[in-house]
Formats: structure tokens, C-alpha cells, sequence
């Protein structure tokens, strides 16, 4: 069942309704992605001031791994405030082109897996709850949308900019 919020720019590139599907051809159109680049393509950036392809792999790493947090935290009923994050100041502290592509790659694989169990394990109750995080109110459900768009977006922004098929 699709989030009640449909507002959300990620949220809007996700016209399915069976999540867990979605998140599991994504891994795969992912992955398919992520096998053509080579390490030395991995390096690239379309722009002086843009992210390499490394430090946006570790981007979409780092936002799953938040929004992971999140789902999990509120499907179990914590209210606190989550904070937010600076998207740019993880990327510059990410030393990922430091990084062997291919670790990063496995680092990628390996959350998506975690999130996707998660997500399996969870009552049917849980995806409604809800919290705040980055000063919104968001539940279990659309953070999960979110986090399917977001990658899309980014694959998106691979093809486009980084010339990656």
C-alpha cells in the first residue's frame, strides 16, 4: 500500500504499490548498472564541482543506511526526534574515492539487503507508525517509498549525467 503523502519528490518516482517487489528489481536494475562501470569510470565527474560516481554510490549507501535507521526506529515506537543530515558534509566525509569501487559496491549490496529483511520483519501495524526526522513527520511507510525513490532518482542522474547505461 502506497504512502497516504504523495508530495514527496522521491515518493513521486515510485508508481508501484508493491514495495518490496520494486526494492528487489531495483537491486537487480542496480546492480546491472553498477557492473558496467569500471574503476577507472568510477572516478568520474561530469563537473568540477559534482560528486564522482564513487561519492554518489556512497551517497545513496549512507541514505539508505539513515533511512533504514529511521524506519526501524519508529516501526518500534520510538518518539524521540530523529535529527536530520547534510547530505554534502557525509559526501565530503565519506572518503570514497579512497575506496575500491567494487567495495563500495558490496557496501551498497549489503545495506539494500539489510533494508529489504527489515522491511520483510515487519508487522503490518509498524508501517503506520510514525515519527519526526529533519523537523518532519514522516512514517515507516513513505520513508520506505523514499528510500525506492531515491535511488531511482539517482539512477536517473547516473544516466543523464554521468553517461552510465
Amino acid at each position: 500500500m502506497r504512502p497516504a503523502n504523495t508530495e514527496g519528490r522521491y515518493i513521486a518516482l515510485v508508481p508501484e504499490d508493491d514495495l518490496l517487489s520494486a526494492l528487489e528489481s531495483q537491486t537487480r536494475e542496480t546492480e546491472r548498472i553498477l557492473r558496467a562501470i569500471t574503476e577507472e569510470k568510477s572516478k568520474y565527474r561530469y563537473a568540477p564541482d559534482k560528486w564522482s560516481i564513487k561519492t554518489l554510490l556512497r551517497h545513496i549507501t549512507d541514505t539508505e543506511r539513515i533511512f533504514g535507521y529511521r524506519m526501524v526506529a519508529f516501526a518500534r515506537g520510538d518518539t524521540q526526534p530523529l535529527p536530520g543530515f547534510d547530505e554534502n558534509i557525509y559526501a565530503n566525509g565519506s572518503d570514497a574515492d579512497e575506496r575500491k569501487f567494487a567495495d563500495l559496491v558490496e557496501e551498497w549490496r549489503t545495506v539494500r539487503a539489510a533494508t529489504i529483511a527489515m522491511l520483510r520483519g515487519l508487522s503490518a501495524r509498524s508501517w503506520d507508525r510514525s515519527g519526526t526526522a529533519g523537523g518532519a513527520a514522516r512514517s515507516v511507510r513513505g520513508i520506505a517509498f523514499n528510500t525506492l525513490g531515491h535511488e531511482r532518482h539517482h539512477l536517473n542522474v547516473l544516466r543523464e549525467k554521468y553517461g552510465v547505461r
